[in-house]
């Protein structure tokens, strides 16, 4: 199959660059500096999404939000200018469930199949092969691109009908922003009477609060070095869908609601472009110390 894939930042990026490994690649950014580093890696420029979509079978998507995939397919020069029936695309964004299932119904009238597999591991983990793949949409569409998606990690999960690998995706980073904000405050406190941050960090991870927050940002906080290049505008999106969804359907979300709250304060206060690593700021302004002080 002939592959394009669309949306080149961090983690689009470091996803097309693992399919690279083993398969010819077309690839389209709004930036050219990422277009010319792709090439240069051996990438095929597209000249438009319309252009990428006629010389590819499955296209892959990995761009900020729903919105922005919908601009990508159906805006002026978008895929949906050179979508053929048959075609496949791959949604890997962390988008709105609802709107990928509009979307998908919208293709599906031309013939074209979308399915939504999103991912969870951060840039680290689809540069190390090891990233989960939350794969949703008609099961025979998904055995078909199976290959394409296990180029990528062999961690690939079918989660059921479209949208519901968005949702999972949003279950998981909803408990990932909750369990660090919990984090930060619980040690916020132990700081403050006196304990240091090195040594809740090793006892932590020899107990019961041990997490991947404990394990990976405590102890890069230890080290003072960063943890996290997710923009805390996108952690902020992804647990407002999720508040969202349990809005619609009547699941308490108590917790995320409450740190949602901490998220907007966060980009509110540091802007739209800082990562999660200023949730380590936010907590400090809030509680008057400092993490990493003696």
């Amino acid at each position: 199959m002939n592959l394009g894939y669309v949306g080149l930042g961090a983690m689009g990026g470091a996803l097309a660059r693992r399919l690279m490994l083993s398969r010819e690649l077309r690839v389209l950014d709004l930036r050219p500096e990422r277009m010319a580093e792709f090439a240069d890696q051996g990438a095929i420029p597209a000249q438009d999404g319309a252009a990428l979509a006629r010389a590819s079978d499955v296209v892959l998507l990995c761009v900020p939000r729903s919105a922005d995939v919908r601009a990508a397919i159906f805006g002026p020069g978008g895929l949906a200018e050179g979508l053929e029936p048959g075609k496949i695309l791959i949604d890997q964004t962390s988008g709105d469930p609802d709107e990928t299932r509009a979307m998908a119904a919208e293709l599906a009238e031309r013939g074209v199949t979308l399915i939504d597999a999103p991912v969870s591991g951060g840039p680290r983990g689809a540069d190390a092969g090891t990233i989960a793949i939350m794969a949703a949409g008609p099961l025979e569409v998904f055995e078909t691109v199976r290959p394409v998606l296990e180029a990528i990690s062999p961690n690939v999960f079918h989660c059921g009908d479209v949208g519901n690998g968005h949702v999972l995706k949003l279950v998981n980073n909803t408990i990932s922003a909750c369990c660090r904000i919990a984090t930060l405050e619980a040690v916020a406190m132990g700081r403050k009477y006196g304990l240091s941050l090195d040594k809740m960090t090793e006892v932590i991870n020899k107990s019961s609060g041990r997490s991947v927050a404990s394990e990976h940002m405590l102890a890069k906080m230890s080290e003072g070095v960063p943890f996290s290049n997710f923009a805390m505008s996108l952690s902020l999106k992804d647990v407002s869908l999720a508040s969202e969804l349990g809005i619609k359907c009547g699941a308490p979300m108590l917790l995320a609601n409450l740190t949602r709250g901490l998220l907007q304060t966060g980009v509110h206060a540091y802007g739209e472009e800082v990562t999660m690593d200023e949730t380590v700021t936010l907590i400090e302004a809030m509680a008057a110390m400092r993490f990493g002080e003696d």
